[in-house]
This record gives structure tokens, C-alpha cells and sequence, in this order.
């Protein structure tokens, strides 16, 4: 819309200007006899999209941007001049440098702009404007590498090489630190066969110290032309500028393979480990030279050097020496050796362990252990020394027992490995200042103190030992050690002495009454054994009851005294009417009590042969007929009889214990004698009275009382109870009418 306004506001414009020569009358008489055709413009209308669907094929960018691509013209070409005579070359030349020119005065900063000008006068053959066109970019910017070395070039291909030489010693001069300068330089004085003043080059390279490719460069430079003895100087050199391992790897190469002077390399290698002592790589090095000396056969020197790295080197940098090491050992070592690679692998590794978790005392005792199979006892004192500076961060019992045991180890290793009693002593005497004996205490600890003493033949030291823990730490079982050890030296009054005082000390110890009483038996005191049970019973607190009860029980019946058994076990039914009592009770009652032989001072039970056995049953049979098999039945049918009835009556909720009783009772009835009718009248006469087991439900309440539901259960209904006899038969009638409804229902 906007151009066919603008068409017909120009044409309007063009036909007044050419009918400004005529009258206006005429002139406007004219533009309104004008007709719409001839003032309409050319222009396609405008078409209206009625479809703006979208089409059946469609296209992609992708598309457009190809096909354009290849309907694209060819590239322009400007077409050549030729030039037919020298003032056309003339005014070219004109033409061509007026540009150059203007360009460089738009943009002088720009080295590109200079290099095509002095390029082109170079195509031109007009080498001095060409050095005025480089002299001039230098004269801008001197530090344009670039520009220098296409300068030097132009020199070298016009075969100036004087002007080139001079191009690159000035670039050099004033650029130093650009290393492309000078390898260009060297290699052109090379290639002209300038040996010499190459050589000065490299040399006035090196004073600017450059990085280690110029060293290498100049070293393979000296190597080309076999100036081993310059090459040597060079290393020398580079070292002291570059010290690292690669360095002095690469010297000792050239020792070992040009020069063939196994001398000098091993001076090479000691050079670099005194002087790279402190870096981080330097055990590359020792690697390095332990090799040599393995391509050379010197399989101890190699040894000599892995084993002075592993003492030199910090422990970060064993890593790489023990490999190499344990590779070294495989191919040229003896059994020996790889085993000791191995074990130094193996403390390298416990090394790291430790040293990250100082206050794991199981690596301490792997540790340790490595070093006692290893034999070297000066390193397992060390470790444990080590391992028992690390003290449990708090004082409490259960951080103190792994650590404790570090200690006995050592003790141990001093006494059975080292035999060094002394030291062993020592290191027990440290350890017992070292528990706080306040606040816990290792019964252990003083009982080995004191039996090394007494394995060194010093009964007083023991005693005084033992007298000391008993002050610090009484214990149990410093009182059975003790009391051990006295009574197989026949010391009996002192037996007597610690027994009274560790139940002075302790009077609810069950255990230490017992084993008093035992003494007191084995001696032959029965009435002081007696006594001792008595006066247990009689305390007013115990810590395990039954077993006291048990072994005066026990004790009554190893001395062949029934009477006194059967008392014990009334009296024990006054303080409890528990079911395994009665249970005991009867089986006592069943069980034949045989007294040991009077006339045979050295009997011993245990040795006793089952024929022996039997014959001394007999003959105690016939001598007290209360001991019959068919009384002793009678006797403990009577004590199921009166357990049944005491628990029905005092306990009537212990369903399950009588249960229990009832199946006790009738085992013993299946093995009691007598023939089977009456066997099976008795075992019919429990069964009766045996409960039956059903199911039943009762309230369930949370913990704040309120209803939680129901819970099934099984209960015992004996047949006693009346009361429950209804509500079985109940429950049987509904059992039987459930399963016939499954039967039916299957059917």
C-alpha cells in the first residue's frame, strides 16, 4: 500500500512539473480530463489468503537454506589485468602501493595489513621496499613475533642469508623469551652447515635459561654430531637449571648407552638423590637407579638401594619402592628376599592402617603379629611401644579391654619370645600403675603378674601380688587363683584364711560358699562343710540360691546321707513350692544313695567301673531295705502326689506347672517296674488326671485402658474343674456341628 501511494504521488509530481509551461486554467483542465487507467499504477494487487491451513508437504529450514545453497552463483572472480608495457606496470605499482598505503594509515596497529604489503613487494622483486615495508611494521610494533619471522623468511628465500642471520640475532635480542626465534635460528645455521655458529646460538639461548625442550634440543643437537663430551657439559648444566628426576634420568641414560661409563652414571643417580632429596617424585629416581644396577647384574647394590629408600624416603613415597621391590625380589631373589618384600608390603600397608586410626587396636595386634613372625624383635617392641602410647580416650571398662590386651601381648612376647624377664616385668609393673584401679579393674591382668612371679620360683613376690589385688581389686577369681595355688601347695589354713575373706567381703557369693564346702569335704571335714552350707542358707541375701541348695543337696548326698538330703529338701519346699523342686524331689527319691566305702581310703567315683557300681548297690540294698527299688518308687509317687496337690491348692493359676509335673510323672511311671498290668493301672491313673487343651479368647486394652479387641490363647481345663465340664461339652458340641458343616459344605 505504501509503494503504490508513493508511485502515484511521484507521478502526479512529474506531469505537473512537465505541464508547468501551460496555463493553469489548461493545465488543471488537463488533470481532470485524466482518466483512472491512466493514473493507475502497475503494481499486482495484493492477494487475501482464504486458506491458512496448513499445506500437504511442508518444508523445513533446513530445506530452504540447501536449495539456496546450490542455486548459489559461483564465487566473484575479478577479472586479470594484463599489463602490455612499463608505464602500465608503472601506474599498477602506483595504484597497488597508494592502497597499501592508505590502508596502513586507516590501520597501522594491524600486522597483517604490513605483512601483505611487504609480501606483495616481495612478489614485486623490489626486496629493499620489502625491508622498508618490515623495517617500518618493526618501527610500530617490535614485539610481533609473527612479523620477524616472516621478515627472516623473506631474507632466506631471496637467499640474503647475511640479512637473515641479522633479522634473527636482533629478534632474539630483543624477544628472548620467545623460544620459536630461536629454533628458528639454530635450525637455519644447521642447515646451511653452520656448526659452529650454531652452536654459538645455543649457547647464547641457554644464558636466558629456557625450558627443558630448549635443553633437549641442544642436547640432540651435540648428539647428531657425536659431541658426547659437550653433552655431558650441557647436562651438567641443564641439571642445575631444571633439577627434577626426568633430568637426571635422561643424563644417566646417556651415561649408560652412549657413553657406556657405568662409573659416571652411578655418580649421575647420587647426584640427583642428594640434590632432589626433598622432592615430591624423587623415589622415581631411586627406581631408576636400582634398575640400572639390575641390567648391570648388581643384584645387591640394587637390594641395597631399594632397602636405603625405604629408610631415606618418607613413608607417602613407599609405595612406588616397595613394587619395584617386590618385582626385583620375584625375578632375581631367593626365598629370603621375596619374603621380606612381602613383609614389607604388608607393614606398609599396617603403616597407613594405624596411622589413620591410631585407636583401632586390631590393626595394632595384626601389626604386631606381622613383626613377631617376622623375628626382628627390636620392630616388635617398637610397635607395641607404638600401639600402647595410644590411651583409651575415657575411663570406662568396656574402651579399656582391646587396649589392656596390647599390654598382655606384649608381656607375653617379652617372656615367651624374647625371654626377657626382666622387661617383661617391667612391662607388667607399668601396666598395673596404669589402670585406674578405682574406678574397674582386670582380674586377669594381676592373676598373670602374679603366676609369672611364681613361674620365676619367687613365692613371696606372688603373695604380695596377690595380697596387693585383693586390696585394690577384689575379685572372684583373684580369690579362686589365689586359693588354687595354695591349696596345690597344701597350705590349707591359708585356703581357709582367703575363702573367710573373700566372703567377708562378698557374703552373697553363692559360688565361694560352695567351693568352701567342697574344701572342707575333700578334706575329710564333712561336719565343717555342714556348718558352711549352713550358715550360706542362713544369709539374708544371695545371689543364686538354687545352686547353693543344689550343692548342699549335693554334698548331703555324696556322703551317702538320705535322711539328711530329704531334710534339706523339706525345708527347701518351706521357702518355695516351685514345680522343679517337687521334680528333683522325686527324682531323689527315686535315685539309689550309695555312701563312698569306709574301708577304701583311695576310692574315686569317677573311676569306678559299672560292675563295681552295681555290686556295691546290692550289697547296700541288702543292707538297708529302705533302699529297695520298689520303696524308693513308692516314695516318689508319694512326692508327685503331694507336689500335684500343693500346687492345685496354693498355686491354681500354675496350669502349665502342673502339666509339667503331670508329664514328669508319668515318664517315671512308664519306667518303674512291676508288671504291665499295674504298669498300665498307674500311667491310666495320671493320664486321668491329665487337662485338656482349648482355645479361648480374652480382652486385649492398650496401655491407656482402652479396648484393643481380642486374642486367642489355650488354657488347661483339668478334669477337677466342675465348673468348667458345661462350657467343654459347649465347646465340643460346637466343634463337632462346625466340622460337620465344612463336610457338607465340601460335599
Amino acid at each position: 500500500h505504501f509503494c503504490t501511494s508513493f508511485y502515484n504521488n511521484a507521478k502526479r509530481t512529474l506531469i505537473k512539473h512537465y505541464y508547468s509551461g501551460m496555463a493553469d486554467d489548461d493545465a488543471n483542465a488537463m488533470m481532470r480530463n485524466m482518466s483512472k487507467a491512466a493514473t493507475a499504477s502497475n503494481l499486482p494487487r495484493a492477494t487475501r489468503v482464504k486458506n491458512k491451513s496448513a499445506a500437504a508437504i511442508q518444508i523445513t529450514a533446513e530445506q530452504i537454506v540447501r536449495e539456496a545453497k546450490e542455486r548459489q552463483d559461483d564465487t566473484y572472480i575479478a577479472p586479470r589485468q594484463k599489463i602490455t608495457n612499463n608505464e602500465e606496470l608503472y601506474e599498477y605499482r602506483l595504484k597497488k602501493r597508494k592502497e597499501f598505503e592508505d590502508v596502513i594509515r586507516r590501520t597501522y596497529w594491524d600486522s597483517k595489513v604490513w605483512t601483505r604489503y611487504a609480501q606483495w613487494e616481495e612478489g614485486q622483486g623490489d626486496f629493499a621496499r620489502a625491508r622498508s615495508v618490515w623495517e617500518r611494521a618493526l618501527d610500530q610494533n617490535y614485539k610481533e613475533v609473527p612479523v620477524w619471522i616472516n621478515y627472516a623468511e623473506m631474507e632466506m628465500r631471496a637467499g640474503f642469508v647475511n640479512h637473515a642471520r641479522n633479522v634473527w640475532d636482533r629478534a632474539c635480542s630483543l624477544l628472548p623469551r620467545h623460544d620459536v626465534l630461536w629454533y628458528k635460528f639454530t635450525h637455519m645455521e644447521e642447515t646451511m652447515g653452520e656448526i659452529a655458529a650454531c652452536r654459538n646460538v645455543f649457547e647464547k639461548w641457554m644464558k636466558w635459561e629456557p625450558s627443558e625442550l630448549a635443553w633437549n634440543a641442544f642436547v640432540n643437537f651435540e648428539m647428531r654430531y657425536k659431541e658426547y663430551d659437550r653433552v655431558r657439559d650441557v647436562y651438567q648444566r641443564y641439571a642445575q637449571v631444571h633439577p627434577s628426576t626426568r633430568v637426571f634420568g635422561k643424563w644417566a641414560k646417556f651415561e649408560q648407552y652412549q657413553k657406556h661409563d657405568n662409573e659416571n652414571c652411578r655418580k649421575v643417580f647420587e647426584a640427583g638423590i642428594e640434590m632432589l632429596s626433598e622432592e615430591e617424585d624423587v623415589d622415581d629416581l631411586y627406581v631408576q637407579y636400582a634398575k640400572f644396577e639390575e641390567k648391570n647384574h648388581e643384584y645387591e647394590r640394587a637390594r641395597g638401594i631399594y632397602k636405603y629408600a625405604l629408610t631415606a624416603l618418607p613413608k607417602s613415597m613407599h609405595d612406588s619402592i616397595r613394587k619395584a621391590m617386590m618385582t626385583f625380589e620375584k625375578q632375581f631373589g631367593d626365598s629370603k628376599g621375596i619374603e621380606n618384600a612381602v613383609v614389607e608390603k604388608r607393614r606398609h600397608e599396617y603403616e597407613i592402617l594405624v596411622e589413620k586410626e591410631p585407636m583401632n587396636y586390631d590393626h595394632w595386634f595384626a601389626f604386631a603379629k606381622l613383626e613377631e613372625e617376622n623375628g626382628e624383635w627390636d620392630k616388635v617392641r617398637e610397635v607395641y611401644e607404638r600401639a600402647i602410647g595410644n590411651k583409651p580416650p575415657a575411663n570406662e571398662k568396656r574402651y579399656w579391654r582391646r587396649y589392656v590386651y596390647l599390654w598382655i601381648n606384649y608381656f607375653l612376647f617379652e617372656e615367651l619370645d624374647a625371654k626377657d624377664y626382666d622387661r617383661a616385668r617391667e612391662v607388667m609393673r607399668e601396666l598395673l600403675k596404669l589402670v585406674p584401679h578405682n574406678e574397674f579393674s582386670f582380674s586377669k591382668v594381676w592373676i598373670m603378674a602374679a603366676k609369672f612371679e611364681l613361674r620365676r620360683k619367687k613365692l613371696d613376690a606372688f603373695r604380695k601380688i596377690m595380697g596387693l589385688a585383693i586390696g585394690l581389686a577384689p575379685k572372684p577369681k583373684i580369690f579362686d587363683a589365689y586359693i588354687e595355688v595354695e591349696s596345690q601347695l597344701g597350705n590349707v589354713d591359708r585356703c581357709r584364711s582367703l575363702y573367710e575373706k573373700s566372703l567377708e567381703l562378698n557374703p552373697r557369693d553363692c559360688e565361694s560358699w560352695v567351693k568352701y564346702a567342697e574344701l572342707e569335704k575333700d578334706l575329710g571335714e564333712t561336719e565343717r562343710g555342714r556348718a558352711i552350707f549352713e550358715m550360706a542358707i542362713e544369709q539374708p541375701a544371695l545371689d543364686m540360691p538354687e545352686s547353693l541348695w543344689k550343692a548342699y543337696i549335693d554334698f548331703e548326698i555324696s556322703i551317702g546321707n538320705r535322711v539328711e538330703a530329704r531334710a534339706l529338701y523339706e525345708r527347701l519346699l518351706e521357702k518355695t513350692e516351685h514345680v522343679k523342686v517337687w521334680m528333683s524331689f522325686a527324682k531323689f527319691e527315686n535315685k539309689i544313695v550309695l555312701p563312698p566305702p569306709e574301708d577304701d581310703e583311695e576310692w574315686d567315683e569317677d573311676e569306678e567301673t559299672e560292675a563295681e557300681r552295681r555290686k556295691r548297690e546290692e550289697a547296700h540294698v541288702k543292707k538297708t531295705p529302705t533302699e529297695s527299688k520298689e520303696a524308693r518308687e513308692q516314695n516318689a509317687r508319694r512326692v508327685f502326689e503331694r507336689a500335684l496337690e500343693a500346687l492345685k491348692t496354693n498355686q491354681p493359676d500354675a496350669k502349665e506347672e502342673r502339666v509339667m509335673l503331670l508329664e514328669a510323672w508319668k515318664v517315671f511311671e512308664e519306667n518303674a517296674s512291676g508288671t504291665s498290668n499295674e504298669k498300665k493301672e498307674l500311667i491310666d491313673a495320671v493320664d486321668k488326671k491329665m487337662p485338656k487343651r482349648v482355645k479361648r479368647k480374652r480382652p486385649m486394652y492398650t496401655e491407656d485402658g482402652e479396648d484393643a479387641g481380642t486374642e486367642e490363647y489355650y488354657d488347661y481345663v483339668f478334669p477337677e474343674e466342675a465348673g468348667a465340664k458345661p462350657n467343654l461339652k459347649l465347646l465340643e458340641a460346637a466343634y463337632a456341628w462346625k466340622k460337620q458343616k465344612q463336610m457338607e459344605t465340601s460335599s
